[in-house]
């Protein structure tokens, strides 16, 4: 066990940014109390209420990264940051610079959060890489929608949890999902960002074989894995929804050591150095193919399907750890098999309840159910969306055990919605479904 034996004078203070109503946000500073280290939270709560939460944060535009960081470098006194989240991990790595604190370069982050900068540095490192080709918004589906060659995935390039990811056979599916993009993109919470990569849509050729992320951490460039989850169901479109991870991988370790391999290429390629790290693939008989890496941990709830140790201490604790640079970071994942399901979303709607919770919970295997969807709020399903009903979590000692008993809870759930009534935005004066 971890002594954690600190006074008042000499405790280090971690700042952490993220997302004011975001799930990681409280799990981090309840890891930090209980660790006993004093955070310090920066968020995009509103900057004219006074503490509207109570909990002291700096209140960040997240739509001004270098006023915000600017913000960061003013008022905060910190030996260490954590960002949870895309954008959060872009305003970290510029306030870090400010501050003279080791974390990656805002080049390497900005490269994550754009696909096709990323692409670029994939391929320039020897990666592979599908064919792929940007296009802007303004020139419209044609005449890529005809020299395209099919099947291809069209997607933002700036969005993450693969919000507005389409996949196409055809012209007309083409052209179907690029005006489904464009109007996603101009939706009035994305426009108010005016960022560059939001006025442009990637076409990438469709990579074949199944799907795997990769959780890690990097200590001066070199990545330790903590955790590598398969992903069971088929991820072929014509939407990508996460659903089921679970690990230990069931890989050969032949294959996983090649995941491993690309994995520590493509983090070098985009100048990545340290902190967490979050990285999707496809493999196939062609090898592992690198989809995107995030220098951030593992989203939602998810990281509550990971522990550490014989203490099980929480993927929030070890990188707080790393964070301040408290060591004790090398300790291994549990032996027993574990997962999470991300509740799919069957379709948009106002969330009106669940049933059968109980007779989930009873099912072998499962630990934890958490509805995370708000009564009364309005859920949207794949491509538009990106939030989760919530999240199922297993444990057993085989991995199959674990995606069994996530399927089979996730059965006895019975999810009832209501039609959202077109609304007009205060703004554009638009009508929003």
């Amino acid at each position: 066990m971890f002594s954690l034996v600190v006074g008042v004078s000499d405790r280090k203070k971690l700042l952490l940014i993220g997302a004011t109503t975001g799930y990681q946000t409280r799990v981090f500073a309840e890891a930090a109390e209980r660790l006993g280290f004093e955070l310090m939270l920066a968020t995009d709560r509103c900057h004219i209420l006074d503490d509207p939460w109570g909990d002291h944060a700096l209140a960040l535009r997240f739509e001004d990264p270098e006023g915000a960081a600017q913000v960061i470098a003013s008022e905060a006194r910190v030996n260490g940051i954590v960002a949870v989240g895309d954008r959060p991990a872009y305003l970290a790595a510029l306030a870090a610079e400010r501050l003279g604190i080791p974390y990656n370069s805002p080049d390497s982050v900005l490269a994550c959060r754009n696909k096709f900068l990323a692409r670029e540095r994939f391929r320039c490192a020897g990666l592979l890489v599908p064919e792929y080709r940007r296009i802007a918004l303004a020139e419209g589906p044609h005449p890529a929608a005809d020299t395209s060659r099919y099947p291809c995935v069209l997607k933002p390039l700036g969005l993450s949890a693969s919000r507005g990811v389409i996949r196409a056979n055809n012209p007309q599916e083409f052209t179907a999902a690029f005006r489904r993009i464009q109007a996603l993109l101009g939706d009035p919470d994305i426009l108010c960002f005016d960022e560059e990569h939001h006025r442009f849509i990637q076409v990438e050729s469709f990579i074949e074989g199944r799907e795997f992320a990769l959780e890690g951490i990097l200590v001066h460039g070199q990545l330790r894995v903590l955790a590598l989850f398969d992903k069971p169901d088929p991820l072929d479109g014509p939407y990508f929804e996460e659903t089921i991870y679970v690990t230990p991988s069931r890989l050969p370790a032949g294959v996983q050591t090649a995941i491993e391999d690309c994995a520590q290429r493509s983090v070098a390629a985009l100048g990545l150095v340290t902190g967490p790290v979050h990285a999707e693939f496809r493999v196939n008989d062609n090898g592992p193919w690198v989809l995107e890496i995030a220098p951030r941990p593992i989203g939602g709830l998810c990281s509550r399907a990971l522990r550490f140790g014989a203490e099980r201490i929480s993927l929030e604790e070890l990188l707080i750890r790393h964070a301040l640079d408290l060591g004790g970071t090398g300790v291994e994942r549990e032996k027993d098999a574990s997962g999470v399901m991300m509740i799919p979303v069957p379709r948009s709607g106002i969330f009106e309840g669940v049933d059968g919770i109980e007779d989930a919970e009873k099912v072998a295997g499962v630990n934890e159910i958490r509805i995370t969807a708000r009564l009364h709020d309005y859920v949207a399903a794949w491509p538009d969306g990106s939030s989760y009903l919530g999240f199922i979590f297993a444990r057993a000692a085989e991995p199959a055990e674990v995606e069994s008993s996530l399927r089979a809870a996730h059965a006895k759930l019975h999810f009832r919605f209501a039609p959202r009534l077109p609304i007009e935005h205060p703004v554009t004066g638009k009508l929003r479904a």
